[in-house]
């Protein structure tokens, strides 16, 4: 405990779920830990010892540059950064309307891009660490996750690009890739997709419907199934504090399992085993 206690950690979106756990558990350990919340009823519900909330939608440059301030002031040094504020939308491309796809990669993407950039002058004094959680989505694109899994892959690319300029620097970059775990976002994610799926016009819903409803119910059998949001917490954990941490960790055995198979299969091959594995969630005895 005392090996940390004069040190800081950020949280984002550390409101419930996985940031929540991560916060709590990181506190434990002895730090510090600013937890990002959205809403002063949030930062009354994660607030205990050792965890701060700050409101901060990463998404609002002032609340970024707060928290920018709030860290220089205080003496102590800033180990890392965890950037883990994220939605969850999905929906086919033809379907999904450019809003939603703009405001996808503006939370899962750009936020963590602004909120990086503005602690990195902090980091690079400390020699620190910045841990993005990323997603099995940041390495397989399921159907109907375009949106989400091009804003993850797009930060695992960002992730490698700033890992390869701050590590002569000192500063270490990690990708945490979390499979099924059981928290809220990943029901939120179910209800949106299925709102998102009214909106579409019959001939859309004609060719896609049965298959956002197959992907919602998988998606709900791995949530259930899958890790607890404290499980999941002690590797976030485990990458903020080792001291020669690997550059990613998987948060499951579904993610380990499926990252192995994309490494090993073809394209075409690990097409028919997701789409086989996808198949018996249809609503009906098709497989469009």
């Amino acid at each position: 405990m005392t090996e940390h206690t004069q040190k800081l950690i950020v949280v984002t979106g550390a409101s419930t779920g996985l940031g929540a756990s991560t916060a709590r558990e990181l506190a434990r350990r002895g730090f510090h830990v600013l937890a990002g919340v959205r809403r002063d009823s949030d930062a009354d519900a994660v607030r205990s010892t050792g965890v701060e909330p700050v409101i901060l939608d990463i998404t609002r440059p002032e609340q970024v540059e707060a928290l920018a301030a709030r860290v220089a002031d205080d003496p102590r040094e800033l180990h890392a950064l965890v950037n883990n504020a994220g939605i969850q939308v999905n929906g086919p491309v033809e379907a999904l309307p450019m809003s939603q796809w703009r405001w996808v990669f503006e939370v899962n993407l750009f936020g963590h891009v602004a909120v990086t950039r503005a602690l990195l002058p902090a980091l690079l004094r400390s020699r620190g660490r910045v841990i993005n959680i990323s997603s099995i989505g940041g390495r397989v694109a399921m159907a109907t996750y375009g949106a989400y899994a091009g804003a993850k892959f797009a930060l695992e690319a960002v992730s490698d690009s700033l890992r390869r300029e701050v590590a002569p620097l000192g500063v270490q970059v990690v990708v945490v890739e979390p499979g099924g775990v059981r928290t809220e976002m990943a029901t939120r994610g179910i209800a949106t997709a299925n709102e998102l799926a009214a909106l579409m016009t019959p001939e859309q819903d004609e060719r896609y419907g049965d298959l956002v409803r197959a992907t919602n119910a998988l998606m709900a059998s791995g949530t259930a199934s899958g890790l607890t949001a404290d499980a999941a917490a002690l590797v976030v954990a485990k990458a903020a504090t080792t001291r020669r941490p690997r550059t990613r960790y998987t948060v499951g055995r579904d993610a380990a399992l499926i990252i192995r198979l994309a490494r090993m299969l073809s394209d075409r091959t690990l097409d028919r085993i997701v789409t086989a594995n996808l198949r018996r969630h249809y609503p009906r005895a098709t497989t469009a």
